[in-house]
């Protein structure tokens, strides 16, 4: 039902399950008491822990209304509502794994480690449908995509040349351009402090190969067909010169596409307050699926001069 293996599920079991006692009993201690110490053993929860992981993981999984795993789990739609609501901003805070204890969690944490270890990385946007807004909320229309006139919003997708994510989330408004949403996340600050790092973008982020000293890639701008007519075989040039930029970017397409496996992203139908945690959490949960199952490695992505 969740897609995740046992190993997997089991982790998630030992890492989170601590967390979330601590952060109950911290709730607890700061309510104040009405009855005496020891007077009525209070309320129980009707799900433990385990149960609201697997509640939380379906609906990522499935978008599963809150209503049938209510019904599912034998209790009453708020106690569902309540455990996604605990549990998937401890799923989102996990990060993305690129190996054995060591998690990234934000644009800072994933330029630090291309910059480590010289690998280059793939950046893109995607949009997310969501709830249109109501008529009385002030900046209803900066919503709509320009892209698929439709109300969405847009989040930053990040990952090696391998495929495997390293940091997703940075939400914004459907309205707002690519180049503007890496802006706001930090993309081009945190780039100026290296020199090495690589990333492959597609024409919605032209414009930053400057500011970054040509460490963000765009493909290479087309040009009109009368002007080439008067140079011979530049057209031919700069058709191979993007279909190779294309062919070293395509693995952060398939790495939306994964992201996009995950129905809660397909159409996200929650607040839209929520959208966030929602994108970091899958993203932290497909980088731990993309763990333990090997990644072919494609002809394009492997070094120059590698032989197979």
């Amino acid at each position: 039902m969740t897609g995740l293996s046992a190993r997997v599920i089991a982790d998630l079991v030992a890492e989170i399950g601590p967390v979330w006692q601590a952060r109950q009993e911290a709730r607890r201690q700061q309510r104040p008491r009405r009855r005496t110490a020891g007077a009525g053993a209070g309320a129980k929860y009707k799900l433990v822990f385990v149960d609201r992981l697997l509640a939380t993981l379906v609906h990522l999984r499935h978008a599963t209304t809150h209503d049938v795993l209510a019904a599912w789990f034998r209790v009453d739609r708020s106690t569902i509502t309540r455990a996604i609501n605990e549990i998937r901003p401890l799923l989102a805070d996990r990060g993305c794994s690129i190996e054995s204890g060591v998690r990234l969690r934000t644009i800072a944490g994933v330029v630090a480690y291309l910059d480590h270890t010289r690998l280059t990385g793939l950046m893109d946007a995607t949009e997310i449908r969501v709830r249109r807004p109501t008529v009385k909320r002030a900046g209803r229309h900066q919503f709509i995509s320009g892209k698929s006139r439709q109300n969405a919003m847009k989040a930053l997708v990040t990952s090696d040349a391998r495929g495997r994510v390293l940091f997703s989330g940075a939400s914004c408004r459907g309205s707002t351009a690519d180049i503007t949403q890496a802006r706001q996340a930090g993309v081009t600050d945190w780039l100026d402090h290296t020199l090495g790092v690589e990333m492959l973008t597609d024409a919605g982020y032209q414009g930053l190969d400057a500011p970054t000293l040509g460490q963000v890639i765009t493909p290479t701008p087309t040009h009109q067909k009368k002007r080439l007519e008067r140079m011979p075989g530049i057209a031919e040039l700069r058709d191979r010169q993007r279909k190779s930029h294309a062919r070293r970017r395509v693995r952060v397409e398939h790495t939306i596409a994964h992201v996009k496996n995950w129905r809660s992203l397909t159409r996200h139908l929650g607040r839209r307050d929520t959208l966030d945690d929602t994108v970091r959490a899958v993203a932290g949960l497909l980088s731990d699926h993309q763990h333990t199952q090997p990644i072919r490695q494609s002809v394009a992505a492997l070094p120059a001069g590698t032989t197979m």
